[in-house]
């Protein structure tokens, strides 16, 4: 079959026309696909920003940088803005990166990346700059303070944008109770900022380090301070030590004054009972010990020690109490003697008995040359024992004395009741005894 040339010719204008219609959807599916990425920065005042823009597909489009005034500053590798801070750092299809050195404060602000595309392509990147705080100054401070007075310390900074921080340290120790103030420059968007510490002398804040510390996110977590020692003047404080707790006739003591204060006191001064030292050759005083040798009695009382500096005075006081020799030696344990008896009878021939028993206790106290002191639970039992002992013997010799009390008889006496002479008493006596030898006679 063959075909007509007019009829060849509309088939292969139809194919033209499919093949055009083809391609200009292929360039717009590509167009489509084709967008400028970018990433805000943030930088510190004088230091370097660098800004990229990355296109992941290009068909050869140009890509162009610009600052938040709209001027160009880069068109693909071409430099359009005279700047000498700012520097190509790379330029491809895919990529456009610039750098600006120096940067400061007025460079903030939103930049745009443009693809040059049918539309064009836009993508923004927006530059932060930090403003680095000034070193902080502590003000309000004199040298030296009295104790007692109200200090006022503040510390001040400016030039830092955002805002700083500032605490406030007390030998390493974090001071809470501050006052803060905050005051924006508007000419050049910065802050200053100021904080007060305030509070009353102590006389334990001498030589203490204040520190104002500024914190802010452009040091680098190297934060600024400022250092001030305090100087507290005070009154003395006074304290007397003792070298023997337990004083005792005829040994020593010595007392030591301890006198703290700002300036250093003069030398301290000894009373006894609000008047002078009574015996100076055994109350010495050396500086700020006093010594006292052979303690006696006469030296009991109350001893101030008293030190004085140009801020004023104080004193402490002591009483001294002197207590008797402790005796370490037993003590002697003696037993009495027993009741002496006597029985006597009514006749003219009469006998006494008397007896007598001493028992003495009596310790060597030389025994005891070994022994630090005497066991006094020891003692005491010992002593309980005698004593129950004694009276235990004293009671049993009475009993024993009541039971056996009385007048005895002779023979001769018994029968002597109805006899007119000693003959018929004899011969009246129990038992008839007739001869002189058998009589008997009992005696107790």
């Amino acid at each position: 079959m063959r075909l007509k040339p007019g009829a060849l010719l509309r088939f292969y204008s139809l194919c033209g026309i499919l093949v055009q219609v083809a391609a200009t959807k292929n360039r717009a599916r590509g167009s489509q696909g084709q967008f400028p990425l970018t990433q805000n920065v943030t930088v510190v005042e004088g230091g370097t920003a660098n800004l990229t823009c990355r296109v992941d597909q290009n068909d050869n489009t140009s890509l162009q940088w610009s600052n938040p005034a709209q001027q160009t500053l880069y068109f693909d590798d071409k430099k359009a803005l005279r700047d000498n801070r700012i520097e190509l750092v790379r330029a491809s299809w895919h990529e456009l990166s610039i750098s600006v050195s120096d940067v400061s404060l007025s460079d903030e602000g939103q930049y745009t990346c443009s693809l040059f595309t049918m539309p064009v392509k836009t993508s923004k990147a927006f530059l932060t700059v930090l403003g680095v705080p000034e070193k902080p100054q502590i003000t309000g401070f004199t040298s030296p303070v009295m104790e007692g007075e109200r200090m006022q310390l503040t510390c001040k900074t400016s030039g830092s944008k955002p805002a700083a921080d500032i605490r406030w340290f007390k030998n390493d120790k974090e001071v809470k109770d501050v006052k803060y103030v905050k005051e924006e420059d508007s000419a050049r968007k910065t802050f200053t900022v100021s904080s007060t510490l305030d509070f009353l002398a102590d006389r334990s804040d001498d030589g203490a380090v204040v520190s104002c510390r500024v914190d802010h996110e452009s040091l680098n977590s190297t934060p600024q301070i400022a250092m001030q020692v305090l100087e507290i003047h005070y009154t003395p404080l006074v304290k007397i030590i003792s070298s023997n707790s337990w004083p005792e006739e005829g040994q020593s003591i010595i007392l030591t004054c301890e006198s703290k204060g700002k300036p250093v006191p003069e030398p301290v001064l000894w009373t006894k009972d609000g008047g002078e030292l009574p015996d100076p050759e055994r109350m010495v005083v050396n500086g700020r010990v006093l010594s006292i040798s052979f303690l006696n009695k006469t030296d009991n009382g109350t001893y101030r020690c008293e030190a004085k500096n140009p801020i004023g005075r104080n004193s402490t006081e002591y009483v001294l109490i002197v207590h008797d020799v402790f005796n370490t030696l037993l003590p002697t344990t003696v037993i009495p003697s027993l009741t002496t008896a006597t029985v006597t009878t009514n006749v003219a021939l009469t006998a006494s008995t008397t007896t007598s028993a001493t028992a003495t206790s009596i310790r060597d106290p030389n025994a005891l040359a070994g022994q630090t002191g005497p066991d006094h639970a020891l003692i005491g039992g010992i002593v309980a024992v005698v004593v129950f002992v004694t009276l235990c013997s004293i009671i049993l010799l009475g009993r024993y004395l009541a039971r056996h009390k009385g007048t005895y008889l002779t023979n001769e006496a018994k029968g002597a009741e109805d006899a007119p002479d000693a003959d018929t008493a004899i011969i009246n006596a129990e038992g008839s005894q007739v001869n002189a030898e058998e009589k008997k006679e009992y005696f107790i």
